[in-house]
């Protein structure tokens, strides 16, 4: 007899060789584990975010992680079955700001300057280096000047690498005797002030600058300014539509030798060009026979008839702002005074007892110190 005992004779072979039942069973439970097991992998790696999904196809690509094959043959295997559950949410209020790009191209501030001689060009270059320190517009300078001058500027302008905005400039040279022959067709205009024959020519600014400039700031070269320029442009768009000369004015000022020309200040102007065209401000042989200017009367009114030698007038102390003073007192309808906030000026020495350093001073106390602004439209409220 044999020895070999068949493998369904050994008991304890018989133990571990699974019967058709148990191996189902066994069948069973491991798919149950592979399916368990999926079910946490699946959900464990996902974000903890509430997306709302508007299609799910039925082979989505994942990234790689562990148990990947595994985690596919999963999918591969067995159906998964998709559960929507719709929650209401309470209403909300979303508000949404878009940004457009919007360009807003600002209107240039348009400067006139007289700058005669090298050495006014060197005062002249302060004030416009604060122009383009301050100015939150375009520059436009319109700068009558000599040879000395324009070549001082341009050397000056040519270090301006990167202004915050745009900046034009140009130069007009009247030679001097051009500037003779002007004043000769006017025939009575004189002076003895210390600008000279450039200084008048801030009467004629209106005729020097081209018909396509129609407004304008004109400065002296010995002030600068500490704000932004584009506020006192802005004066322009509140002036009445009479308006052409807006300067300073301070009546409480007497000064008979000048004929209280004092009472106004030519150093800061805003000129409405295109209306003193108009007006024919200043008068020219040239009219003869034509509408007559607006100088002629002003000036009999204020200073008499010229008594001088050549028919001029000899008693005119002041510049152009004596014959400024008496164009404007003869013809107040296109005059408005210019708010003392835009002009702390040194032509009254004591500067309407503004100072600096007291910023803790009340409106009412400061309003109170402050002189010169009787009878002005400053009086009900303090120099800035």
């Amino acid at each position: 007899m044999s020895n070999n005992v068949p493998y369904e004779s050994n008991g304890w072979l018989q133990f571990l060789r699974p019967r058709r039942g148990t191996k189902i069973l066994l069948v069973a439970c491991f798919a149950l584990i592979l399916s368990l097991f999926s079910f946490f992998v699946h959900f464990s790696d996902e974000d903890t975010t509430v997306s709302i999904i508007s299609h799910v196809d039925p082979v989505v690509e994942r990234p790689a992680r562990s148990f990947n094959a595994f985690h596919h043959r999963v999918h591969t295997i067995f159906s998964i079955t998709t559960t929507t559950t719709t929650v209401t949410a309470p209403p909300v209020t979303e508000t949404v700001f878009v940004q457009k790009d919007v360009i807003i191209k600002r209107e240039p501030v348009v400067f006139v300057l007289i700058i005669w001689s090298e050495a006014s060009a060197k005062e002249g270059a302060i004030l416009v280096k604060s122009i383009l320190m301050y100015n939150t517009s375009p520059s436009h300078f319109h700068i009558i000047c000599d040879d000395d001058a324009q070549r001082y500027l341009e050397a000056r302008f040519s270090l301006v690498a990167r202004p915050p905005h745009d900046v034009h400039i140009w130069f007009y040279k009247p030679t001097w005797q051009s500037m003779l022959d002007r004043l000769e067709r006017e025939g009575s205009i004189k002076t003895d002030h210390s600008a000279g024959i450039p200084g008048l020519m801030k009467l004629f600014l209106h005729e020097i600058l081209p018909s396509t400039v129609q407004k304008g700031i004109y400065v002296d070269t010995d002030a600068f300014f500490i704000a932004d320029p584009t506020l006192l442009w802005n004066t322009f768009s509140h002036l009445k539509p009479t308006t052409a000369v807006v300067m300073s004015s301070h009546p409480d000022q007497n000064a008979p030798e000048w004929h209280h020309a004092s009472r106004i200040c030519s150093c800061v102007m805003l000129l409405n060009l295109e209306k003193l065209r108009a007006l024919r401000l200043i008068d020219s042989s040239s009219y003869q026979g034509q509408t007559d200017a607006l100088s002629p009367p002003a000036f009999r009114a204020m200073f008499g008839s010229p008594t001088g030698l050549h028919g001029r007038y000899e008693n005119v102390r002041l510049g152009d702002q004596e014959y400024w003073w008496a164009i404007v007192d003869h013809r107040p309808d296109i005059f408005e005074p210019l708010s003392y906030d835009f002009e702390v000026t040194s032509c009254l020495f004591d500067t309407y007892m503004t100072g600096l350093g007291d910023d803790a001073v009340s409106e009412a106390d400061e309003l109170a110190r402050q002189i010169h602004i009787v009878n002005t439209p400053q009086e009900v409220r303090f120099i800035a």
